[in-house]
């Protein structure tokens, strides 16, 4: 092991302010991508069914008027 206690090891040789901001600021990152991936993707899809749903509306109001 690289360090002499798990003190060192949160210490990080003197660096620890960067070296957990750094690990912070990606994994924060990370989440970020993830959350807004999800919420863009159940937003899409929505979308696509209330457009498939406008357009099986259409269809149905213009066979009604081709039967009147």
């Amino acid at each position: 092991m690289y360090f002499d206690s798990i003190n060192d090891f949160f210490a990080m040789g003197g660096y620890a302010g960067y070296v957990w901001s750094a690990y912070a600021i990606s994994f924060l990152s990370m989440l970020w991508i993830l959350f807004s991936s999800l919420t863009t993707k159940r937003r899409l899809l929505r979308e696509i069914n209330n457009k498939m749903a406008r357009e099986q509306r259409i269809k149905e109001a213009k066979k009604l008027e081709n039967t009147l």
